[in-house]
């Protein structure tokens, strides 16, 4: 990756930007960092014998060869083996050299689902739980003085059967069934190495303050910063330097505000605030600096956008919206949750814009961050939802409840996301109407999420059963356009809709939940199927049989919820065909199955 540096013109940002793009997570890229991916070794390990027999160990050789990032279920892997297999293994010869005094050697994980556990040169060197979120071990003690090639070793367990791990849609059994789908093993997204000085950025986190104009940023170092540390923060804005910005640091956490009235008063400040239609970013290099020590200079980027929300309506940096929303599994056949390439992510977030969508609900699952920088780039809004258990208990909370943490501070600088989901549909408190402590739980992962942001509006349990919510979501799969058209229309009365319409056989909200100062969105409709040939499996709410019948009950249903007076937005049932879940905008290869330029009209209510 080529150095960036500031030039006279002022084109700090969209180097930066071009450099972050092909990053893991261009959020938070250094320069020189190493691509891992590509062929490994590999094994199962059914008879869970590997510990005990040392595969860990630098010398032992793994029989198989498997792709990564791509899961051993799926044909990019090269293994394409959907059985039950709960322990794996990976292994991989890499060149690292030492590095100097006081510099340190990060490996870095973007997710393995579940459990993993990592050696080098047959030392353990570190091991992380929660198969949607990322992690980074400092394998510096254990690399090899000489010029020897340094072995990685991966042991990884996923029980397919075990209903209490968070799996979103990931299927327990060994075939999909009705909405889930193919499990997704082992190692899933990019695994790189990145050089660090020996106190090095962890983490940085921002929040703009519309009233004072200002930005703030917390940032945290992996140790106590040296004598006389200090870190810079460069900004700029297209061709315009924005601000420079020095603090000086104490410990392990820097905190401060950085005045952007200077950037304020030489532009319009719509041109600098981040929207759907003007996605303006905020180039940034941080520069963590110390008398006779290395610097450690991380490139990333944050939109200035601020989040409401009223009564009836969300806004924009002051604006309402009406959200028009699509349902994206991020499920590719050849590749499962694993995106096929960057390219790949890069072309879902512009075919979403393409097919009129304002953006996109993820669902069951945290997305992979080079589709959450499309979505900077390109101006998306998406909700963050994190992949839920099938059951409740003690231990099933507090895995959702680590991972979800994880999940919220490795996304919260992205603009594009405005608002977080913890639970969808009681997935994982399948007795929340009824169980005080299924409730408390919900409200937790509520109260932790704003304590983690704080910046956007949080849904503790979408779609239906609300026991703590900034939005009132509803999932309606009606397909009767004159029912549709009754309970969110002018004129709806929204007190007898909750009295009155249980999906999914479950009440709209808890006792003590209050509804009526809340947005209303209806979160999950449509799912409009064709009809399957004969003896296909498939999934839809409903099937037509010709593709003008697929438009014209897209149009009706679309036509009711884009003029209602009662709703903020809506969410359509899908972008994509997901395994026998037939009910995309698009096949499950990405192809639409009507003309888009007429799915744009209709989903933007040009055509009633």
């Amino acid at each position: 990756m080529q150095m960036v540096t500031q030039t006279d013109d002022g084109e700090l940002v969209d180097m930066i930007l071009e450099a972050v793009q092909d990053a893991p997570n261009p959020q938070f890229v250094r320069e020189g960092w190493s691509d891992l991916c590509g062929e490994w070794q590999f094994a199962y390990d059914d008879a869970d014998e590997g510990l005990r027999d040392g595969w860990f160990e630098r010398d032992h050789v793994l029989p198989g060869r498997i792709t990564v990032p791509y899961p051993p279920e799926s044909r990019r892997s090269g293994v394409a083996d959907t059985g039950f297999h709960r322990v794996l293994w990976y292994r991989r010869e890499v060149d690292v050299v030492a590095p100097p005094t006081n510099g340190r050697v990060l490996l870095r994980f973007g997710a393995v689902d579940y459990r993993a556990t990592v050696w080098v040169n047959g030392r353990f060197v570190g091991a992380h739980e929660g198969g949607q979120t990322p992690f980074a071990i400092d394998i510096t003690h254990a690399l090899a003085s000489s010029n020897a090639r340094q072995v990685i070793t991966v042991r990884v367990e996923d029980d397919p059967h075990d209903v209490e791990q968070p799996r979103g849609k990931q299927d327990w059994q060994e075939s999909p069934h009705v909405i889930w789908y193919h499990r997704t093993s082992g190692i899933w997204q990019p695994v790189w190495l990145e050089r660090v000085p020996g106190v090095w950025l962890t983490s940085v986190r921002w929040a703009f303050d519309p009233a004072r104009w200002s930005l703030r940023l917390d940032a945290e170092l992996s140790d106590a910063a040296p004598a006389g540390a200090t870190l810079a923060a460069e900004i700029e804005l297209a061709d315009q330097p924005v601000t420079h910005a020095t603090f000086a640091i104490r410990g392990r956490q820097v905190h401060g505000a950085i005045d952007l009235a200077p950037g304020r008063t030489i532009m319009d400040p719509a041109s600098i605030l981040w929207s759907p239609s003007q996605p303006n970013l905020l180039g940034i290099r941080l520069t963590l600096s110390a008398p006779g020590h290395q610097p450690d200079v991380v490139l990333t980027y944050y939109g200035l956008r601020h989040i409401e929300v009223t009564p009836r309506r969300i806004r924009i940096n002051g604006t309402p919206v009406f959200l028009r929303l699509v349902l994206q599994q991020g499920y590719w056949p050849e590749s499962q949750l694993a995106a096929p390439s960057a390219e790949a992510l890069r072309k879902e977030a512009e075919v979403i814009r393409a097919l009129g969508f304002d953006g996109a609900r993820i669902h069951q699952k945290v997305e992979d961050p080079r589709f959450l920088y499309w979505a900077d780039r390109l101006g998306l809004l998406l909700w963050g939802e994190m992949a839920n258990a099938f059951v409740y208990s003690e231990r099933a909370i507090q895995r959702h409840a680590g991972e979800w943490r994880e999940a919220v501070k490795r996304d919260r600088n992205h603009p594009s996301i405005i608002a977080w989901v913890p639970f969808n549909e009681s997935w994982g408190v399948n007795e929340v109407g009824l169980s005080k402590a299924q409730q408390h739980a919900v409200r937790a992962a509520y109260h932790m999420t704003h304590q983690l942001d704080g910046t956007r509006p949080v849904v503790g349990n979408d779609g239906w059963e609300h026991v703590e919510s900034d939005l009132f979501t509803i999932h309606d799969y009606t397909w009767a356009p004159e029912t549709l058209q009754q309970r969110y229309g002018s004129g709806a009365d929204l007190a007898a809709l909750v009295e009155s319409f249980f999906p999914g056989s479950r009440r709209l909200v808890t006792d003590g939940f209050r509804y009526c100062d809340k947005p209303v969105l209806v979160t999950e409709f449509g799912g409009v199927s064709y009809a399957p040939a004969s003896g296909e499996k498939w999934f839809g709410y409903g099937t037509v049989r010709t593709p003008g019948e697929y438009l014209e009950m897209y149009r009706q249903l679309t036509a009711v919820l884009n003029h209602s007076d009662l709703i903020c937005g809506y969410c359509y049932t899908q972008l994509t065909d997901t395994e026998q879940e037939t009910n995309g905008l698009l096949t499950a290869d990405r192809a639409p199955k009507a003309d888009i330029a007429e799915l744009r009209r209709i989903t933007r209510g040009e055509v009633s």
